[in-house]
């Protein structure tokens, strides 16, 4: 059975596609779908609540906050993207190296990830992108850094036990080329593990980008992000609690689709998850029963 099939079979899957896709779309066709301007300021209508011009209101500065949910999508998404494009890219080398290579390769490979794992994955990322400065740019690159360790050691350990098959001694013995190696007969047996860490790990990339914008180290005013939005909208709790609910429930809402979506390819691409083996009983105990009578 194909993949999309086993997915068509989970409806949590169903859902959690439904909401990823509407949500990417709404970024895409974003300038089409928003009905304001969302860096238009008008102090003069600042803090109204919803009506039919401003259907979830407007914030602080007279901003329309459905329009910096729709644009706020376009950024989270694209710098979740580009994260994990970073970290797969980077982690599927250096596990792949690691783990065929070996050796002195293995051991240098596998003290750097050592390293960036013994930090918190948000603290290194704070600690880079206060060093570097908080643009699109170097957010990406802190939130690759802070990921993709993780990932290049499950890459390697699948490496290593794929070196350990025949059809890979096989390979080996035919004469083929290490990268060619690599890229045609181990690297396929990764893409599965990846995928579903990618899918799983992208609703915590999207947290990270909205806690540094919430911190002032992410994206910067007056660029519509959910996390900024949040910050945004903390002087105002009280007054217009929905300045803070809608971002924060747009990120919840993506992170926990991302969660489902990970959750579902993992259990269409290990059939094995979620089988129980049924206990039987072995032919000894059978003979030991007692005889029946007569």
């Amino acid at each position: 059975m194909s993949l999309l099939q086993q997915l068509l079979k989970n409806k949590m899957a169903w859902i959690s596609i439904g909401i990823i896709l509407g949500i990417s779309l709404m970024a895409i066709f974003a300038p089409y779908i928003a009905p304001h301007d969302p860096l238009d300021v008008e102090l003069a209508r600042r803090l109204q609540p919803p009506s039919t011009t401003f259907p979830l209101g407007t914030d602080h500065l007279g901003r329309c906050i459905l329009s910096r949910l729709i644009y706020g999508a376009r950024i989270s998404l694209s710098i979740a993207l580009a994260v994990t494009a970073l970290t797969t890219t980077v982690s599927l080398t250096v596990g792949l190296m690691a783990g065929y290579i070996g050796g002195r390769m293995d051991s240098v490979l596998m003290r750097i990830c050592d390293v960036f794992l013994s930090f918190p994955n948000l603290i290194l990322a704070l600690a880079i992108v206060g060093v570097m400065g908080s643009n699109v740019i170097n957010i990406v690159i802190a939130l690759g850094a802070s990921h993709w360790a993780w990932y290049a050691r499950i890459v390697r350990s699948k490496v290593l036990s794929l070196k350990a098959e025949n059809f890979i001694k096989a390979a080996i013995v035919a004469g083929t080329g290490g990268f060619h190696l690599m890229v045609k007969h181990l690297l396929p047996y990764t893409i599965a593990e990846i995928a579903i860490l990618a899918s799983l790990d992208m609703g915590s990339v999207i947290l990270h980008i909205s806690a540094l914008s919430f911190l002032g180290l992410g994206i910067q005013p007056p660029a519509p992000e959910w996390g900024a939005m949040i910050t945004d909208g903390r002087e105002f709790f009280r007054r217009e609690p929905g300045l803070m609910i809608y971002p924060g429930l747009m990120i919840f809402i993506v992170a926990l689709s991302f969660n489902l979506l990970g959750d579902a390819l993992r259990d269409a691409l290990d059939p094995r998850l979620g089988k129980t083996i049924k206990p039987t009983r072995s032919p000894l105990s059978n003979a030991e029963a007692p005889l029946p009578n007569g």
